[in-house]
């Protein structure tokens, strides 16, 4: 490709293509390549290779490390042009390119054909490095995760000559490229090539009709918030709401629950952030959805002080989805700076992890409204495949946690990044500062990529970050890369490593 397919720093678009969600991350790459074509991504790639040059991908925008746009970048692959979503009537599935968004997908998917995937719930994340790394959200716990209803995946590579190639791996169990698909299916981005095509499709799905080769959402949604003022909230209210949250979530954590049309969520602020929420969603269509929200609500508020819930309402999907980012001025500023931490639960928090949670969310030596920390209901049909299977390992998980503080000031990165490290070593400080996979937590989630948990200060546990993220599947997506990705051309700071 030449260099007029190229944004170099002497465009006027320079600036904003060299910057993802997160403006700590910036680079200065000779070009930024906005590309449409898997043709385009294999010209580019090819470019790359023959010149020594330093290439990473962007499909979304949505990293939250360094790991798109870092100093030794030098030529950056964006996908947000290749964003369509079709049926692809050879393959009897729904193509989806990488760049995506969640709410097109869903809204396309929902309006042309009635049906979706279980994915995340933030609507501009972009396809291509959520779905490699797994995706979950709103719909998981009735339909398991996105990479279960993964069929192929196309992707660009490079051999052990430099030469690249395009190539397409399906889930059949005779498909020679099939380690490939696998490591789609839960290995995380920016790993093995680039991936310019997704087909979804249903493994039990029958025939070549689009309305029936996936599942289908909910035609409606009941909705409840509940708040609990942190004026009125004891610290024994405080720990009984996250016993009763967690044990809910473990007791129900099986593929056959009966509550899987149930999806709960628990925002922990800080008290400068308002009060704390408890979010609840069932699917509408279910016959007892009233009774099944009336029980959830009654198990989680037993005990605890503060917090009645008001009268729920209902919506249409995918309208949470698109209101979960256009309600929170927070996720759409693009100035905001961010850190960010993971955690999978298979059981209930110990006390240990409440007192934690308590101790450094009361605390007053610090005043941020962004400070929080999200619990979502897991498992459920999650639960339903096993931890070989895919790539995706954490299948015996009852709750997803993200720790969250943003800020705008770049002199305030020490502070907050020091903050969040703090409070989570406190909530795992018995296994070493990170959630080592045991009987209680179960690692990070390679999506919400975290580089402290392979540094040695902060990790202090005898796990390296490759089990927390991936379990037993490490040694097998190693194969796939020195396969695939002899070169180790696809790289960046928590990338799978050659063998």
């Amino acid at each position: 490709m030449d260099m007029s397919g190229a944004v170099t720093a002497a465009d006027a678009r320079y600036p904003d293509v060299v910057r993802g969600l997160n403006p700590r991350y910036v680079a200065n790459p000779e070009a930024v390549y906005l590309v449409d074509s898997a043709a385009e991504v294999a010209e580019v790639v090819q470019q790359a290779v023959d010149g020594r040059k330093r290439l990473t991908v962007r499909s979304g925008g949505h990293c939250l490390e360094d790991f798109v746009f870092n100093p030794d970048v030098q030529v950056v692959l964006d996908l947000s042009e290749m964003n369509q979503v079709y049926f692809d009537a050879e393959r009897g599935a729904v193509a989806v390119e990488p760049g995506a968004t969640l709410i097109e997908i869903y809204e396309l998917m929902a309006t042309a054909w009635g049906v979706t995937i279980p994915a995340g719930s933030f609507s501009s994340v972009g396809a291509g490095g959520h779905v490699a790394g797994g995706g979950y959200g709103f719909l998981s716990r009735a339909h398991g995760m996105a990479v279960d209803h993964l069929h192929a995946v196309e992707v660009v590579v490079v051999d052990a000559r430099g030469m690249v190639a395009t190539v397409v791996a399906t889930r059949e169990e005779d498909d020679p490229n099939r380690d490939l698909w696998w490591a789609h299916t839960g290995g995380g981005g920016g790993n093995f090539g680039v991936v310019t095509r997704y087909w979804f499709r249903s493994p039990d799905a029958v025939g070549n009709e689009p309305r029936a080769i996936l599942p289908r959402p909910p035609g409606d949604l009941l909705i409840s918030n509940v708040s609990f003022p942190w004026s009125e909230l004891t610290r024994q209210g405080f720990t009984r709401l996250l016993k009763n949250f967690g044990a809910f979530h473990e007791r129900h954590k099986a593929p056959d629950s009966p509550y899987l049309a149930v999806t709960g969520g628990l925002d922990l602020t800080h008290p400068s952030g308002g009060p704390i929420v408890l979010r609840t969603q069932v699917d509408g269509d279910h016959p007892d959805a009233e009774r099944l929200l009336q029980d959830y609500l009654a198990e989680i508020l037993e005990g605890v002080e503060s917090g009645s819930p008001p009268r729920p309402r209902r919506t249409p999907w995918p309208e949470p989805v698109r209101r979960h980012a256009t309600t929170n001025e927070t996720q759409n500023d693009p100035t905001l700076r961010g850190d960010f931490k993971s955690a999978l639960m298979r059981a209930n928090l110990p006390d240990h992890q409440i007192d934690a949670f308590y101790r450094y969310l009361t605390r007053t030596d610090i005043d941020n409204p962004t400070i929080a920390v999200s619990f979502a209901g897991f498992g459920g049909r999650i639960n339903a495949v096993g931890q070989n299977a895919t790539a995706f390992p954490h299948r015996d998980c009852s709750m997803a946690l993200l720790w969250t503080v943003l800020w705008d000031d770049p002199a305030d990165d020490a502070t907050y990044i020091n903050w969040n490290r703090e409070f989570y070593a406190a909530v795992y400080a018995e296994t070493g500062g990170v959630p080592v996979p045991n009987a209680v937590t179960d690692g990070c989630y390679v999506n919400d990529a975290d580089s402290d948990v392979a540094d040695a200060r902060f990790n202090k546990s005898s796990a390296p970050w490759h089990e927390l993220y991936y379990k037993d599947n490490y040694p097998r997506l190693r194969q796939v890369k020195a396969k695939w990705d002899p070169r180790n051309f696809f790289r960046h700071g928590l990338s799978v490593q050659l063998p």
